[in-house]
């Protein structure tokens, strides 16, 4: 009888320890199923506010804070754009001081908590960049999706696609760049943005489903006069617009590629994701598996498969740095395929802030790309 008790309490054991393990694994992968568009993603560390002058402010010191270029500073209920570390400003073992551009919207405090942010721009293309444009609904799968169209006069457009942790409006730091080209540029929000339909599962999909957005936006582009369209996506938008490629009806009009930061591996992207989180080692492959069961991602989805149905001029820009989307994989996606894809590679960057690290030479590599397709 005993014997029969304490089998029955260790099997108990194991089965309660077996369904806590399989509830951390899917509460790591929320991390990325989940991550809330606009708001940091678990890799952004926070930073404190210690100070701000005249054209400075004094942040925590911190990798992040060290950076190399200009973000956006994000806070709750504020923004502000900040430049390079001042290397001749006052600095602290504590404290790193950069240049304080500008204050978008709010107030900047001793103690108030921030964090990097890509969008160096809030608002719309008119309130920021003083563009023209036009706020229009595109016809998508799950219903209406948001959309920014600035005009242009030329009939090859530029469909650009945000990623993990931002919104549409990280466009607006290429938007006049493209503008200055005469290229319209189409900005879209995709299933689960604000204002978007939300997915039917309330999950995102890493890209796996929400590439059909991308589609709905090419579709439109063409109804409304684009001969071509180059798709230009961060994160895992730039595994949208892969995927849109690849698999659209319309994919024909499709004339090149800008992949910022691409996620062309979900597993190690998840794990990055995860392990930001804190999730101990022996619960990174649950979360990996958990995330695959929810949201129906393709095991045999990699770089190497993608690479060999890549079929238009791609330019990657990316960079060793990226703790996200692991920088290798591009590599080896633009060694695989010289003939259609060339890696711009961008030292010192976070995720999907390539521009921001380096916004003249990430300029000039993409006038250099798009010359030819115009």
């Amino acid at each position: 009888m005993r014997t029969v008790k304490a089998t029955a309490a260790a099997l108990t054991a194991v089965l309660a320890a077996g369904a806590a393990s399989v509830a951390a694994g899917r509460l790591a992968s929320d991390a990325a199923l989940k991550a809330p568009a606009g708001r940091p993603l678990p890799t952004e560390p926070r930073l404190t506010v210690h100070g701000t002058a005249a054209g400075r402010i004094a942040l925590t010191r911190d990798l992040a804070s060290l950076r190399p270029g200009t973000y956006g500073l994000a806070g709750d209920g504020s923004h502000a754009v900040v430049g390079p570390v001042l290397e001749a400003a006052e600095h602290t073992a504590d404290t790193v001081v950069r240049r304080l551009v500008r204050v978008t919207h709010g107030t900047l405090a001793p103690g108030d908590a921030v964090w990097l942010t890509p969008n160096l721009y809030v608002g719309n293309p008119g309130a920021a960049l003083g563009l023209d444009h036009a706020d229009i609904d595109i016809p998508g799968e799950l219903g209406a999706l948001p959309a920014w169209f600035v005009p242009g006069f030329r009939d090859t457009w530029v469909i650009a696609v945000h990623g993990l942790g931002t919104t549409r409006e990280q466009a607006m730091n290429v938007m006049a760049f493209l503008h200055g080209r005469r290229l319209p540029v189409l900005a879209l929000a995709y299933r689960g943005d604000l204002g978007a339909p939300r997915p039917p599962d309330g999950l995102g999909h890493l890209g796996e489903t929400e590439w059909r957005d991308v589609d709905a936006a090419i579709r439109y582009a063409v109804r409304y006069g684009a001969r071509r369209v180059i798709l230009l996506g961060w994160s895992t938008g730039a595994t949208m617009a892969l995927r849109a490629a690849e698999h659209s009806a319309v994919r024909e009009r499709v004339a090149g590629l800008v992949l910022d930061s691409p996620v062309l591996s979900w597993p190690a992207t998840l794990r990055a994701l995860a392990q930001a989180r804190h999730t101990p080692e022996p619960l990174l492959p649950l979360a990996v598996r958990a995330a695959q069961g929810r949201a129906g991602l393709q095991a045999d989805r990699h770089a190497e498969a993608d690479s060999e149905r890549l079929a238009v001029p791609t330019l990657i820009i990316h960079g060793p740095d990226d703790t996200v989307a692991p920088w290798e994989y591009s590599r080896r996606l633009a060694a695989r395929r010289p003939d259609r894809v060339a890696l711009h590679t961008v030292p010192g960057a976070p995720h999907a802030a390539m521009w921001n690290a380096d916004p003249k030479g990430y300029e000039e590599r993409l006038r250099r790309f798009l010359t030819p397709l115009m």
